[in-house]
């Protein structure tokens, strides 16, 4: 009998441990979904609402975990990048990465956009709307940035200002440029190189750390999400909402992969098991750049990626791969040509693909940077930038979805290229998840 007990403590504890990181996520979304919900429709306004829970615990957790998050983003992107390159030590192998990279983010937004148009064009998200009824709210408009201006924008002028600023690109040449320099070297920066080495060790090990907190963060985020999002909001955007989410949904389940089953004979459904904590993660947070240090890690350790490639596509991805953003420009440029009685020419709808390609380059992967740059897209074919403040109202739910498509698509133009350059292992790929976690 005492065996037996003892046995079944065992079984307990082992069942205990065996509730992995992923899950306990899945849970905190679903249960900070239900809370906000019932807080919305079932809790009074007050103090103890609006003060202590909405903009107190649930804000300060919350949007504590996600600043935690970005402090890792610039040392960790920063070392990665400089172990990686420092790996690597070819330079011809880096620009081939890069140029495969930038080709693939480049594509899949036009393909993106091209999607967006066509659901847009399907579910004529414009067509019956009572603007009058509306209320709109104040939209910022971005300033257009000259092609010329854009590239020369990459090369940073401080690389200490860049690391304090956390500008993405500005700080991947610069460790690109140290890396490929201490590779050069050798021996004689050895110390260099084993401080990068370790130092990156301490990020990965910090990055661990603090991803013990995600689902408490994700749950009080998701929660004040919801406890102010009524469902009365997205009823005369039914259509425009249904849209987006829609063409997201396609990007994501069919685009990518599709792309990555012809370009690597991988099982997309294993890739999505494996990456779904990714994505739900960027749901919750509705910015890349916080989820940087996540994909990085559950790219290495769940699909066999190396950092050599990840640590420079991932950061490169949340800069300017902005494929879920491009859908709802996309879908909005549709709904304001039909809610304002605007018809637009083939003509016009080429300017919105190749405007949207060129506005995701550069935008900071923070959230609803979308909505100002839609101004841009906008403007480029004559549509009234007032229509933006009819969809700011219901952006966050779109937003956040938006996201967990940004960075999926970073994912799987970083495991094609691994694929490609002979840095993926399959065996990790195909692993089964559950010995993984």
């Amino acid at each position: 009998i005492l065996k037996r007990n003892e046995i079944r403590r065992k079984t307990v504890k082992e069942k205990k441990k065996k509730i992995s990181l992923t899950t306990q996520i899945f849970a905190a979304l679903i249960l900070g979904c239900l809370c906000g919900v019932l807080m919305h429709y079932v809790v009074p306004s007050g103090y103890v609402k609006d003060t202590v829970f909405v903009n107190g615990i649930f804000y300060v957790i919350g949007n504590g975990f996600i600043r935690l998050m970005k402090m890792l983003v610039v040392p960790l992107v920063f070392c990665s990048l400089v172990c990686g390159s420092m790996a690597m030590g070819d330079t011809k192998s880096l620009g081939k990465i890069g140029v495969k990279a930038l080709l693939f983010y480049l594509v899949t937004t036009a393909l993106a956009i091209s999607v967006a148009l066509a659901v847009g064009h399907l579910i004529n998200p414009g067509i019956g709307l009572d603007i009058s009824g509306m209320e709109a709210v104040e939209t910022s408009t971005a300033e257009a940035v000259s092609t010329a201006d854009t590239i020369l924008n990459i090369i940073p002028e401080n690389p200490i200002a860049a690391l304090a600023t956390g500008e993405m690109l500005q700080v991947i040449v610069f460790a690109l440029f140290v890396g490929i320099l201490i590779a050069k070297l050798g021996e004689r920066v050895d110390t260099v190189a084993n401080f990068f080495s370790q130092f990156n060790d301490v990020m990965m090990e910090m990055t661990s750390t603090v991803m013990l907190a995600a689902p408490i963060g994700v749950f009080c985020l998701i929660a004040k999400t919801f406890s102010g999002i009524g469902f009365s909001a997205f009823l005369p955007l039914a259509k425009y909402m249904i849209g987006v989410l829609l063409a997201l949904a396609i990007q994501c389940f069919g685009v990518y992969q599709i792309l990555m089953k012809v370009l690597t004979g991988l099982n997309p459904m294993k890739f999505l098991k494996k990456f779904a904590p990714v994505m739900s993660f960027a749901f919750s947070t509705a910015t890349s750049n916080a989820t940087i240090p996540l994909s990085i890690e559950t790219l290495d350790e769940k699909l066999g990626v190396s950092r050599k490639v990840s640590s420079f596509t991932i950061p490169l991805g949340a800069t300017i791969n902005m494929d879920g953003t491009a859908i709802m420009q996309g879908v909005a440029v549709v709904f304001a040509a039909q809610a304002y009685g605007i018809v637009l020419k083939p003509a016009d709808y080429a300017t919105v693909i190749l405007t949207a390609t060129l506005a995701s380059v550069g935008t900071a992967g923070v959230p609803s940077v979308g909505l100002v740059t839609l101004s841009m897209v906008f403007a480029s074919v004559g549509l009234p930038v007032e229509a933006i403040g009819l969809i700011m109202g219901i952006d966050r739910i779109l937003d956040m979805s938006r996201t967990a498509v940004n960075i999926t698509g970073d994912a799987v133009c970083t495991t094609i290229i691994a694929h490609q350059n002979k840095l993926l292992d399959r065996d990790i790929f195909n692993a089964d998840l559950k010995k993984q976690n």
